[in-house]
């Protein structure tokens, strides 16, 4: 049986760590901004649902990659206060999660936005 006190608290739970990202990650704000602008420049030029699939994907990937940077910084800073070797090591290397999604998001969008300009313009 389905705990709908509990579900909605774990829906609470997640809301307001949704909340706190945006509110104090900037990175997050403008992978956000960005998102929205794929979507509306995808419905401007009227791609695919197969292709919206694709964008919908790639920007879920990012956004995630950069909320999961954010709690990998939060826990290192909690973990500990001083400048170590390993801490920053993990910092980076979640950095470059976001780094790499974010390259691989642009090429999808670029692969999929491009022949539609260039329809547009010919």
């Amino acid at each position: 049986m389905i705990d709908f006190k509990k579900l909605a608290k774990s829906f609470k739970f997640a809301l307001k760590g949704i909340n706190y990202a945006l509110n104090n990650d900037q990175n997050l704000v403008i992978h956000f901004i960005i998102a929205c602008l794929v979507i509306v420049i995808s419905l401007l030029l009227k791609v695919s649902p197969y292709e919206m699939g694709i964008l919908g994907v790639t920007i879920l990937v990012v956004i995630s990659s950069e909320m999961i940077n954010s709690a990998i910084e939060k826990m290192v800073d909690l973990i500990t206060k001083e400048h170590r070797a390993e801490a920053q090591i993990a910092k980076d290397v979640s950095a470059g999660m976001v780094l790499l999604a974010a390259i691989g998001s642009s090429i999808i969008g670029i692969l999929i936005f491009v022949p539609h300009i260039i329809k547009l313009f010919s």
